[in-house]
């Protein structure tokens, strides 16, 4: 399975179907995330980048945004209630902060799958270990492009993603941090099509078309 180093441009990158990568972005520098062929999730996971006990927290950013479907203007929070991100702007306005990194388990339990398939957390792990962080801190990510709906009985349903190609989201670090993302490896998730999702990090707001 190909797998992106953790060493990167100095502006991003493209992240090959069902693999990962991870890299480090400084206060204030912007990251887009791009579906570069339309109808694919990439899994995104963030630490502070000098105490990786502060992590992205699905649960902190939801309860300050009161939803669950996050978009342009609303903060990501870490597990400590400090602001990691700032969504700056977003083609498509609909995400996942719910479910987590697709796993080896996952492809056992949910789908009855035996024998090896590629997974979020396994390609997670790979890159973030590079920086010292190990498969059991890394929590819920946050599934950019993933369309997950509830239903008024609390059912959850996987659709196709809303993004088309070329659609993008572009997100604002608000601390120093160890990024990890994957072009998801979930059948269910990307439309039972796995493509490749493509990465910009740029140093200012000021570099971002509005």
């Amino acid at each position: 399975m190909a797998f992106a180093p953790s060493a990167v441009t100095s502006n991003g990158g493209r992240i090959e179907p069902q693999s990962g990568t991870a890299f480090v972005l400084e206060q204030g520098q912007l990251l887009k995330v791009i579906d570069l062929e339309g109808e694919q999730v990439a899994d995104l996971i963030a630490f502070n980048r000098l105490d990786h006990g502060e992590w992205l927290s699905s649960g902190r950013t939801i309860d300050y945004a009161n939803t669950i479907y996050l978009t342009s203007g609303h903060i990501l929070y870490s597990n400590r209630s400090r602001p990691m991100f700032t969504i700056l702007k977003d083609d498509v306005g609909r995400h996942d902060f719910l479910l987590t990194p697709c796993s080896r388990q996952t492809f056992e339990i949910i789908y009855k799958q035996e024998g090896y398939h590629p997974s979020c957390l396994e390609n997670l792990e790979k890159g973030l270990a590079n920086y010292g962080i190990k498969s059991d801190l890394i929590p819920t990510t946050f599934n950019i492009f993933m369309n997950v709906k509830v239903g008024e009985d609390g059912t959850l349903s996987i659709d196709p993603p809303l993004s088309k190609a070329g659609d993008e989201i572009t997100l604002r670090a608000e601390m120093a941090l160890v990024v990890g993302l994957t072009a998801c490896s979930a059948e269910q998730s990307n439309n039972y099509r796995f493509k490749a999702i493509g990465y910009e990090i740029v140093g200012s707001h000021e570099s971002i078309g509005s």
